[in-house]
C-alpha cells in the first residue's frame, strides 16, 4: 500500500479576492502613469502630489468613518511613517517629476525594477525566501529594465522622450517603492489594511504641505483635464488600489505580489499610446515584452513531483 501522507498536495489556488485585489491594483497603477503625465503639463511635481493625496486622504477618511476604524495600534505606526514618508510622499514627487522628462510607458518600465529590490529587502528583514522561479523571473525583468536603459539611445517613434535626469527620478521612485512596501508589511500584522493605508496617505498628504502655495496658484490656471486627472489619481490609484495593495499584502508575501506589478509596463505602453500618443523605441517595447515574461515566469509554480510507493522508502 502507498501512504497518503507521502502523496504530494497540490498547491491551493489564490484566494479569489485576493486576486481581484491584485488584478485592480495593476489596472489603476498603470492607468495612474497616464494621469501623471497629462496632469504635468498643468501642474508641478509638488503640487500635483498633495493634491492627489488631499484627495486620497478624504476619501480614506470616510472609507475609515464608514467603517468604523480608529487609529492603528502602536505597533503599527512604525511602518505607517516610513510608508508615508517614502512611499506616499517621496515616490509621488520623484516619479511626477520623473514624468515630465520621460514618457509614460518609459517611466513605468523604470519603476518596475521596485520589485526586484523589493524581493530582495523582503529577503534580507522580514526573511521572506527567494524560490528559484521568482529568482530566475526577477533576472529575466531585470534583463528587460536593462533594454529600456538601452533605449536611451534609440529615438522615440512618437511622443516618447528620455533623459538622464527622468531615468534617475523613476529609479529612485522604485527605492522609495521597494522600500515602502517592506516597510507596510510588519504594520499590517497590527493593524487592517485601510488603517494602514489611509494613515500612511495622510502622513504623506502632510509632507507635501510645502507645496500648498504651488498648488493654490496653480489651480485657478489649470484646464479642467489635468484637474480631473489629479481628482481621479487620488481616488482610483491613490486611495482605491492602495487599500487593494495592502488587502493583498496581507494575505501574499511582499516578493511575490511585487512580481505582480511587471504587467503594468505592458498596459501603460498601450494606454499612453492610445491617449497620448507617446510610442516608445522599439528597444523599450522590447523590455517590456521582457518584463512581462519575467511575470510569467516568477508567477509559475513548480511541478510537483510523483510520490513514491511507500516501500520504496522504507515505509509502509
Amino acid at each position: 500500500m502507498r501512504s497518503h501522507a507521502l502523496l504530494p498536495r497540490s498547491p491551493l489556488p489564490i484566494h479569489l479576492p485576493t486576486l481581484g485585489a491584485v488584478t485592480f491594483t495593476v489596472l489603476a497603477w498603470a492607468s495612474a502613469f497616464v494621469s501623471i503625465r497629462s496632469a504635468g503639463a498643468a501642474y508641478s511635481p509638488g503640487a500635483l502630489a498633495l493634491g492627489r493625496l488631499l484627495t486620497a486622504s478624504l476619501v480614506l477618511g470616510l472609507l475609515l468613518l464608514a467603517r468604523r476604524e480608529g487609529l492603528p495600534p502602536r505597533g503599527a505606526w512604525r511602518g505607517i511613517l516610513v510608508s508615508g514618508v517614502v512611499w506616499f510622499f517621496g515616490y509621488t514627487v520623484m516619479l511626477n517629476w520623473g514624468e515630465r522628462l520621460v514618457d509614460a510607458g518609459t517611466a513605468a518600465l523604470l519603476v518596475n525594477i521596485g520589485p526586484i529590490l523589493m524581493a530582495l529587502l523582503a529577503a534580507r528583514l522580514l526573511g521572506e525566501g527567494l524560490p528559484p522561479q521568482l529568482l530566475l523571473g526577477m533576472g529575466v525583468s531585470f534583463v528587460g529594465a536593462a533594454v529600456v536603459g538601452l533605449s536611451m539611445s534609440a529615438p522615440a517613434a512618437g511622443g516618447g522622450s528620455t533623459s538622464v535626469l527622468g531615468v534617475v527620478l523613476c529609479l529612485l521612485a522604485a527605492v522609495a517603492y521597494a522600500t515602502g512596501v517592506v516597510a507596510q508589511k510588519p504594520a499590517l500584522a497590527c493593524g487592517s489594511p485601510l488603517q494602514i493605508t489611509a494613515y500612511s496617505c495622510l502622513v504623506g498628504t502632510l509632507a507635501c504641505l510645502p507645496f500648498a502655495g504651488r498648488l493654490a496658484a496653480e489651480l485657478p490656471r489649470a484646464p479642467l483635464s489635468a484637474t480631473l486627472n489629479m481628482l481621479y489619481l487620488g481616488v482610483v490609484p491613490t486611495a482605491l488600489a492602495f487599500t487593494t495593495w495592502t488587502y493583498a499584502l496581507s494575505r501574499m508575501p511582499a516578493a511575490k505580489l511585487g512580481a505582480t506589478t511587471y504587467a503594468v509596463p505592458a498596459i501603460v505602453v498601450l494606454l499612453s499610446w492610445l491617449l497620448l500618443g507617446e510610442v516608445p523605441a522599439w528597444l523599450t517595447l522590447l523590455g517590456g515584452a521582457l518584463c512581462l515574461a519575467g511575470v510569467a515566469v516568477s508567477r509559475r509554480r513548480p511541478t510537483p513531483r510523483p510520490a513514491e510507493p511507500a516501500e520504496a522508502t522504507g515505509t509502509r
